[in-house]
């Protein structure tokens, strides 16, 4: 299968995190992609017509994307321990979870364009900060329950989320005032699939 890929898309580094969890990492070939909200990318949009990373294509041709779809696709493809749970509250709170992680990451992403734009709207700005705030007080309650819950799909995309903030955040020093989810993510860190997908300039 080939992956469209980036060594920077955080929604890229949590396929990538899911595919190392299941043992199909070595099933995907990454193919490098460069998109921006500017300028779309005419080679993808074959695959993909709204220009946007990851972007799986399966052996037969198939596009399949966005990155909660692709991986609830490779879900199906292991003998491993689903990461999606099958049904029941177990599911609503996965899928909860992973649309916190994602909507997070769609918010950051803005707020980076924003905050580079020149020059840059302080309404929006302070609208980015306030739920960025919001966010991190949800994370911070939500942390003991990510302890005792198995990982799964909301675990990563809180993970990458988090992440995210370390690679292009890092003037926030968000660890500061969050202690359980800071300490939660410190064992996300260090799991070997996502170590082998820290983000990079390149």
């Amino acid at each position: 299968m080939k992956l469209h890929w980036s060594p920077r898309s955080p929604f890229v580094r949590k396929v990538m995190v899911f595919a190392h969890e299941t043992g199909l990492v070595e099933r995907l070939t990454c193919v490098r992609t460069v998109v921006a909200m500017n300028a779309p990318n005419a080679a993808l949009l074959p695959d993909n017509p709204l220009s946007k990373i990851p972007t799986l294509v399966l052996d037969d041709g198939t596009p399949l994307y966005d990155s909660a779809v692709i991986c609830e696709y490779l879900d199906t493809l292991h003998d491993r321990t689903r990461l999606f749970p099958a049904e029941g509250p177990a599911r609503w709170t996965a899928l909860r979870r992973q649309a916190l992680g994602d909507g997070f990451l769609d918010l950051l992403l803005l707020w980076r364009y924003e905050r580079e734009r020149s020059p840059p709207s302080q309404t929006l700005l302070d609208a980015f900060a306030a739920k960025y705030r919001a966010t991190m007080r949800s994370l911070e309650q939500e942390a003991t329950a990510l302890e005792r819950t198995a990982f799964g799909i909301g675990h990563i995309a809180v993970g990458c989320s988090l992440s995210y903030l370390d690679f292009r955040f890092a003037d926030l020093n968000w660890r500061s005032g969050h202690p359980q989810i800071a300490t939660w993510h410190a064992s996300f860190a260090q799991r070997p699939s996502a170590k082998a997908t820290e983000a990079v300039e390149g």
